[in-house]
């Protein structure tokens, strides 16, 4: 019952504050508290600061994930380039390794003579 008082609470309210809204969703707060959150926000701020209030929450709350975005992507690519530098280190060893002359190679070779 309370997703559906909250669901058509959020048909009725202007679209920045259904932004405020949907954000506090995350965070786990219940209708109730959206609501008082919602009412508490007219009262100090007025309607007229509320969508400059709210533009300046989403473009905030957007910078956040755009920055952790970031961080997720500067992680991966390090993991990634470790992930190469080990095995292009493997790889050169057993390259290495497969160059060496081998002893047993060389006892049964026949020297070379010259003509």
């Amino acid at each position: 019952m309370e997703i559906a008082a909250l669901l058509f609470l959020l048909l009725l309210l202007p679209s920045f504050i259904k932004t405020i809204a949907l954000h506090l969703l995350f965070f786990d707060f219940g209708s109730g508290e959206i609501l008082l959150i919602v009412l508490a926000a007219f009262l100090i701020f007025g309607p007229s600061k509320i969508p400059e209030i709210a533009r300046g929450l989403g473009k905030f709350i957007n910078d956040i994930k755009r920055a952790s975005e970031d961080i997720k992507t500067e992680i991966n690519r390090e993991g990634d380039r470790q992930d190469r530098e080990k095995r292009l280190a493997e790889y050169k060893a057993k390259v290495e390794q497969d160059l060496k002359p081998n002893e047993e190679g060389a006892s049964i070779q026949r020297p070379i003579k010259k003509d």
